[in-house]
């Protein structure tokens, strides 16, 4: 009993929680309504039906029938057959404008998240969450709810009126509802968990796939298609076993229902007949009860797949709502940035991801106003973990970084990083085309002027111009078309057109040839101009022209100063520079 009382408060707190989630997102409860009263007009036109024929059936051949029954009974299948269609469209319609706008909350949320969040959760994974699970819940709202609502009113309607007509042909039929109950409860949990597996391993596989998928020049390049067509088969064995225990189960409830339902109906068909038989039942009647029963037998066989439905939809709405109580990045208002003239300053920041493994300790720097602060040391040292921290991908453990006397975490986000130019070692560009990328993030349509002067400022026109389709070139998943030099060009062109006051380097030139090289930097070099420069250096001619070095290892500066005070009093750093920078 201890076991099986927190598994029942759980699953009540989760069907809470899903109509709480359904509620959130503001379904048209007016046309919701709407399409239940017409869903109510079908299931009462539904259970007129059985009685005009049953009054049609015993006055045939006799001098009282009349040809306006016969109409009355067309007159409401009409009515069932318009009045239904235009109902089941209404509640669909409402269904598919809750999910719709449950998934822009869901993507809008994603898109706020902070990266911490993506570091512990893979991208194909989230996608799941987005596609796969909110359509778990559409399938369920759409046509599940609307099928249940009417089949419920359809179920109770009969029950009533089979009551009210004979109540011992009707205590014969429900007879068999105990029986069946018994049969289809442990069918039904079974069918539950199956469910619930089949949706985690789905979800596993369309996560290892999309990261696989992304990565398969790497795939290639080290000949690991074998190894990755084993983890697919192994992925792909596990959903099958699980499709085919969930076949398996199928199997054996279908038949079951198909003989319960055909005994009853046979039972049914007996006992009236004998009772026609007796003159203590009309034909009419017997008839009318056969109709009823097909009203009751309909809405039976969809409640197994409609409370099915809900366990898988429980399980959707657990993980959806994970990602909803997830803290966002602050996008509440703040203050505007004011770099303009100011000096930016960490003041002894710690951080780490894991308090066991601290990354940085005890940071401190300044960077004035139009000067250029190079970053250097072995890599793994924690100076990507310091540009990081500017872009406030993450807080500080401890310790400040302030712009003037302004901390940053005070100010507004999304105003800090517009006026911050980021320019990284591998790039970050777009599917789609050259245009797209590079008024990517402005919030303006950039006039053609501007962009070919942007492209002239990097570097970047002349190799644009030379594309048949120019500025509409397509470049492909993450810039695969275009070649490392072009893409950093790419990138330095959106970053003069973002006009940045703060401008971070991480590395932009390390994995480019000598000839790209050469173009980058001169484009880098231009845009350095006038700006407040953070560099980590790669190339010895940053390091030599930096106005100050600081110089990290391990997560702590060790050094700092400029090129010729570094040489002269910093052994480590000399060696660094022979090392790392002359070769």
């Amino acid at each position: 009993m201890e076991t099986t009382t927190p598994t029942v408060n759980k699953n009540k707190f989760k069907m809470k929680d899903f109509i709480h989630l359904i509620i959130s997102v503001n379904p048209k409860k007016g046309l919701f309504l709407l399409g239940m009263l017409f869903s109510l007009i079908t299931s009462a036109a539904s259970l007129v039906v059985p009685q005009l024929t049953k009054t049609l059936v015993d006055a045939s051949g006799t001098p009282t029938f009349s040809t306006s029954m016969l109409v009355v009974l067309i007159l409401a299948f009409v009515l069932q057959l318009g009045v239904g269609t235009l109902g089941g469209f209404l509640l669909r319609y409402v269904g598919e404008s809750a999910v719709k706008t449950l998934r822009e909350r869901l993507w809008k949320h994603l898109l706020h998240l902070p990266v911490s969040y993506f570091d512990d959760h893979k991208s194909g994974e989230s996608s799941s969450r987005l596609v796969n699970d909110t359509s778990v819940i559409k399938e369920l709202v759409t046509s599940q709810f609307p099928s249940f609502v009417t089949g419920l009113i359809q179920l109770v309607g009969s029950m009533i009126i089979l009551f009210l007509m004979d109540w011992q042909m009707a205590a014969i039929m429900f007879s068999a509802v105990p029986l069946i109950t018994l049969i289809m409860w442990p069918i039904g949990k079974i069918m539950s968990k199956l469910g619930r597996q089949l949706q985690a391993a789905t979800a596993d596989f369309n996560a290892d796939a999309s990261e696989k998928l992304s990565e398969i020049r790497l795939i290639k390049a080290s000949n690991g298609e074998a190894s990755e067509q084993e983890n697919g088969r192994r992925n792909i064995g596990a959903i099958f076993t699980l499709g085919v225990k969930d076949a398996k189960v199928s199997a054996i409830l279908q038949p079951i229902m198909t003989t319960a339902m055909l005994g009853l109906l046979v039972g049914i068909l007996g006992y009236g007949a004998i009772r026609v038989q007796a003159g203590t039942l009309t034909s009419g009647a017997l008839i009318a009860f056969l109709l009823y029963l097909f009203n009751i037998i309909a809405p039976v066989t969809t409640f197994a797949m409609f409370f099915s439905q809900v366990q898988k939809a429980m399980g959707a709405t657990e993980r959806i709502q994970e990602i909803l109580d997830t803290p966002l990045e602050p996008i509440q208002a703040a203050p505007k940035a004011a770099i303009d003239g100011a000096v930016l300053r960490a003041e002894q920041i710690d951080f780490s991801y894991d308090p066991k493994r601290p990354i940085l300790q005890n940071i401190s720097f300044e960077a004035k106003p139009n000067t250029v602060i190079a970053f250097a040391g072995p890599s793994g040292g924690g100076k990507s973990t310091i540009f990081a921290l500017l872009e406030r991908f993450y807080e500080p453990t401890s310790g400040r970084l302030l712009i003037g006397e302004q901390p940053i975490a005070d100010i507004d986000l999304q105003d800090w990083r517009a006026q911050i130019g980021y320019v990284s070692q591998d790039s970050a560009v777009f599917a789609g085309t050259i245009r797209e990328n590079l008024q990517y993030g402005l919030g303006r349509t950039l006039s053609e002027e501007e962009l070919w002067q942007g492209l002239a400022l990097a570097y970047a026109d002349q190799f644009v111009q030379e594309f048949p389709e120019k500025l509409e070139t397509q470049i492909g998943e993450r810039g695969v078309k275009l070649s490392g030099g072009q893409k950093q060009r790419i990138a330095i062109a959106r970053a003069f057109l973002r006009d940045p006051k703060l401008l971070m380097l991480d590395e932009a030139t390390a994995s480019l040839d000598s000839q790209s090289e050469e173009k980058v930097q001169r484009a880098l070099d231009h845009l350095m101009e006038g700006r407040t420069t953070l560099v980590i250096a790669h190339r010895l001619s940053t390091i030599v022209d930096a106005d100050q070095i600081y110089f990290i290892e391990k997560g702590t500066i060790t050094g700092q100063g400029t090129h010729a005070e570094l040489i002269s009093n910093h052994p480590l750093y000399a060696a660094y520079v022979n090392e790392q920078m002359i070769n």
